[in-house]
């Protein structure tokens, strides 16, 4: 108690506070998780019993639809909660385990992308040493590499918001803990704190997007030697890619990168990384991918078979 004085509990604002548009949204964002939660099991059920567990791309997108389903269960549910209730309250323990948890679970996810982009980059620029570059032992430690990174990213966040001064008011203008409306509130001159933030945060995402984005350009400057349907292939893997970075990427460098006295749409633009980009996920990575669809039909077919022959032998 001493770290955070009288304040024991948050007030969230919402992201409305009109009654009738928070009831419309309420059923809107319960759709949303729901889609969510299929669409990135059907994702995780697909992979991991067909043979596409075997490849690093799939491999890959098994952890991705992983953390979708983990860093939206940390958020969305307490949001539909908070929709269908007048009083949106959240205590001081409950509002930092939601801070770390979703910084560390969205941190992993930002790396699992990184491996993604590397992960193509060697399979369309090295195509000859892929299998050896992205070995299964390489590829379980880029995974432990990423939740040892979002590890450091949450830890640095949390000690630093307990080590500040929460004296009044406990209004948190958004629907989630998180650093910067959280800064609003202290009861001390932020301007350091806000600094080291933009620097934890906003610095390293816009960072590891330029360098994403020169990766994917580099593997469009060696796409022009090869052969047409080689070239279409690797544009439809490649593009999936893309805009699931740029889905994820732009939202979050426009809301850390600024500083946390300024008035901007934080919240209204949160909402594109904590719902629209996991839900849109499993879309761009099965409507446009063709060994997907296949792998999706053949094992879905299997367990239909398997239901048939369970029913006719009762």
């Amino acid at each position: 108690m001493e770290n955070h004085k009288n304040v024991t509990e948050f007030i969230f604002m919402g992201l409305w506070q009109n009654r009738q548009i928070e009831l419309l949204f309420f059923l809107l964002f319960l759709l949303c998780y729901l889609a969510i939660l299929m669409g990135n099991s059907v994702i995780l059920f697909t992979i991991t019993c067909s043979h596409l567990i075997e490849q690093p791309m799939y491999y890959f997108l098994c952890h991705l639809s992983l953390m979708d389903l983990c860093y939206t269960s940390t958020v969305i549910p307490r949001l539909i909660r908070d929709l269908a209730t007048t009083r949106k309250n959240i205590s001081y323990n409950e509002c930092m385990t939601q801070l770390f948890t979703s910084h560390l679970l969205a941190g992993v996810e930002i790396f699992i992308l990184v491996s993604m982009a590397l992960d193509r980059y060697v399979a369309i620029v090295k195509p000859l040493h892929y299998m050896v570059i992205m070995s299964r032992k390489r590829c379980d430690m880029l995974i432990v590499t990423a939740w040892i990174l979002g590890f450091w990213h949450s830890i640095a966040l949390l000690l630093m918001v307990l080590s500040l001064p929460f004296c009044g008011p406990n209004h948190i203008n958004h629907y989630l803990c998180d650093i910067k409306p959280l800064l609003k509130l202290v009861c001390k001159d932020v301007h350091v704190v806000s600094i080291l933030a933009i620097a934890n945060s906003g610095m390293v995402l816009f960072a590891i997007f330029i360098v994403l984005l020169a990766s994917y350009i580099l593997i469009l400057y060696s796409l022009r030697t090869r052969s047409s349907a080689g070239k279409r292939k690797a544009l439809s893997t490649c593009s999936s890619h893309i805009m699931v970075v740029v889905l994820f990427f732009g939202p979050c460098i426009y809301i850390y990168i600024l500083p946390a006295g300024s008035e901007n749409k934080d919240k209204e633009i949160s909402v594109f990384y904590t719902v629209i980009a996991p839900m849109l996920n499993p879309l761009i990575y099965t409507l446009r991918n063709s060994e997907m669809k296949s792998a999706m039909h053949k094992v879905w077919s299997r367990l239909s078979l398997r239901v048939e022959v369970s029913e006719r032998i009762l």
